[in-house]
């Protein structure tokens, strides 16, 4: 472990209010000190490092003018909110960010009256600075009172939708509201789009001095090299200088841009805006990703998530492993069908590199599509290239393609178009908590019809999946998957296509059968091993499909075994449900069959190591193999309980 940083001015602040016995010279040093603190502390216990650091002035320059928790203050997504942490009465803990009953990686409610908003998905923060100031003026109350609302967002978030359709209520409304765009053209993957390019102009063109600003300077003043990169815009400029800015026309006072580490710029700013602003304002602050620490300035997405790591070398300590992860069977798998058909087209929002597209991206630039933080308009795009001839697959989160649900109904179901649906992060993901657990995707993808829904059991299924998905053109597909590494199959040198709704026999057995639907098919292994052992031997099937059912297949375990067990990593709706209805719907349930569904516990499962979450939710071995002996009514070898 490496030595703690001297912290003597950061030693003295346990809220924010002690922010204010500092002059500002002081508060640049605390700066430097919370810089390294941060660093100190991720170094421990891994996280998203890059966005905090580009925050940290931000940060302290906030607390120390607006009254928190009075004041609200709203970071969109929480990736960078670790600083605001360790000033908001919670360094005590900041080594156990993302650990077993630790502090969240994101902003919590639960976990401080600081935290007035949760977050861990992007572009609320407008939406929710908005509902704050209404609710103050219209007299509301919560815990640490009701004062100004301060959203903090991104130049990646506010591409999305929903932050327009906030601002544009906003300043319908006209009330006292403050959104911070911090600018560091830096979101988790490059920020693509018209709205990443007019950021870039605004701060990249020639020196003006006629830009409505509150601080000494402007885009002259910044330094290096936040006026390097971009082409001169001379006519955005001369809209500009006449307040003809985007901002503007939305019904925001526009200040800015200015240096987000420069503490010179930024308070005095800061406080003008606090003392002044009569309606909603946008400061335009722009920063730098990982700011103050060069291995994270230096790496390539600037330290967006890193392991554990050594604080002076910045080299992550990440456990080796011999299996390859999901993301990358699914991305290579996709590139080596793409060589073979022009027609597949990859598309995803804002995350190349966490689904595998990086992997396409390269090899075939002109067929892949990064729509940004737009997962409404991705899937609908999606279904106009399957409607146009073309082999869309769409890669998301689970989580994240919650967003574009109505679009998957509507634009893409319900016009039966093959789209292929490629599932990242499918059941409890660890550190990153119940924001980001793909809990629900079976069940809601499963209840539309036409829709054809599979889990890869291992990395070997996996890639027969993204071969079956390619070759399916009767309508929409998707498959789904599990963050981290594979269990360690030989891979086979291609994808073989399945026949659609076939499930696969893994071994034969009696008394019960164990129907595993997805990467839970290891534990089911274990827990048949502890059960031969006490003299039950198990039959195993992989499901593979969710939807349609190998309902022969179903119905003959069910026929010929005292139980059945369906096991998925999903809620309480899913393949299960499916199953129970097709038992019902044939009379099974009137022969005595005990049927049982180990499915995620209908509650939200805080942070931990996956298989910490996966004992909280009751699927690891060693309960699939109590629900295998409770189900029986067998209390030990050669007895059954009463």
């Amino acid at each position: 472990m490496s030595a703690r940083p001297e912290t003597p001015l950061l030693d003295r602040v346990n809220k924010p209010e002690d922010l204010k016995q500092f002059d500002d010279l002081e508060l640049t040093q605390l700066a430097h000190e919370l810089r390294a603190e941060t660093v100190s502390a991720v170094s421990e216990t891994g996280g998203h490092l890059g966005a905090g650091l580009g925050v940290v002035e931000l940060t302290v320059a906030l607390h120390s003018v607006f009254d928190t928790p009075r004041d609200k203050i709203i970071w969109d997504v929480g990736h960078q909110c670790y600083p605001h942490k360790i000033l908001t009465g919670r360094r005590d803990r900041i080594r156990t960010l993302r650990m077993k009953d630790g502090l969240s990686g994101f902003t919590k409610r639960s976990e401080s009256v600081f935290d007035p908003f949760g977050a861990a998905h992007s572009s609320t923060s407008i939406s929710a600075a908005l509902g704050f100031t209404v609710a103050r003026d219209l007299g509301g109350q919560c815990e640490g009172g009701l004062g100004d609302a301060i959203a903090v967002i991104g130049d990646g978030s506010i591409s999305a939708g929903m932050a327009y359709e906030a601002m544009n209520n906003a300043g319908h409304l006209g009330r006292r509201l403050f959104v911070v765009l911090n600018d560091n053209d830096m979101s988790i993957a490059p920020p693509v789009g018209a709205m990443s390019s007019y950021l870039s102009r605004l701060y990249a063109g020639e020196p003006f001095q006629e830009l409505k600003a509150a601080a000494k300077g402007a885009v002259s003043l910044l330094p290096e090299p936040f006026r390097e990169g971009a082409k001169r815009a001379k006519e955005m400029l001369k809209g500009m200088a006449v307040g003809g800015t985007l901002f503007e026309e939305l019904g925001f006072s526009y200040i800015g841009p200015i240096d987000g580490h420069d503490m010179e710029q930024l308070m005095p700013v800061m406080r003008t805006i606090h003392e002044r602003a009569n309606g909603p304002v946008l400061l335009h602050v722009v920063t730098k990703k990982g700011k103050g620490y060069a291995p994270a300035e230096n790496a390539r997405d600037r330290g967006h998530a890193t392991a554990k790591f050594d604080v002076l070398t910045g080299k992550q300590k990440k456990a080796p492993s011999n299996a390859p992860s999901y993301t990358n069977v699914f991305g290579e798998s996709l590139v080596e069908l793409a060589a073979e058909d022009d027609k597949i087209v990859a598309v995803t929002a804002a995350m190349p590199d966490g689904t595998g597209l990086n992997l396409f991206a390269e090899r075939y630039p002109s067929r892949c599509f990064d729509v940004a933080i737009a997962e409404q308009h991705g899937v609908t795009f999606c279904a106009a290239l399957a409607a146009g001839g073309m082999k869309p697959f769409c890669a998301m989160y689970s989580t994240f393609l919650q967003r574009g649900y109505d679009q998957v109904v509507h634009d893409v179901a319900i016009q039966r178009l093959p789209v292929r649906f490629a599932i990242d992060r499918a059941g409890l993901v660890g550190a990153d908590g119940a924001t980001h657990a793909g809990s629900f995707d079976i069940a809601y993808m499963a209840n539309l019809p036409g829709m054809v829904v599979m889990a890869a059991a291992d990395e070997a299924e996996l890639k027969h999946m993204v071969a079956t998905a390619a070759a399916y053109d009767d309508g929409p597909i998707a498959f789904r998957y599990p963050r981290g590494e594979g269990v360690g199959v030989e891979l086979p040198e291609r994808g073989e296509i399945l026949e659609i709704g076939k499930g696969r026999m893994i071994q034969k057995g009696k008394r019960v059968a164990l129907l595993s639907f997805g990467t839970r098919l290891e534990e089911v292994r274990k827990a048949a091993e502890a059960l031969s052992a006490k003299g039950i031997s198990p039959t195993i099937v992989d499901a593979r499909f969710a939807k349609p059912l190998d309902e022969a297949l179903i119905l003959d375990l069910a026929h010929n075994h005292e139980a059945l067990i369906t096991i998925e990593e999903g809620a309480i709706g899913g393949f299960g449900s499916h199953v129970a209805q097709l038992l019902a719907e044939n009379a099974v349930f009137d022969t005595g069959l005990k049927y049982r569904s180990m499915v995620l516990p209908d509650t939200f499962i805080d942070h931990a190591s996956p298989r910490d979450m996966y004992d909280a939710a009751a699927m690891n071995a060693e309960q699939i193999e109590a629900k295998v002996l409770n189900t029986l009514g067998v209390t030990q070898i050669g007895t059954k309980s009463a």
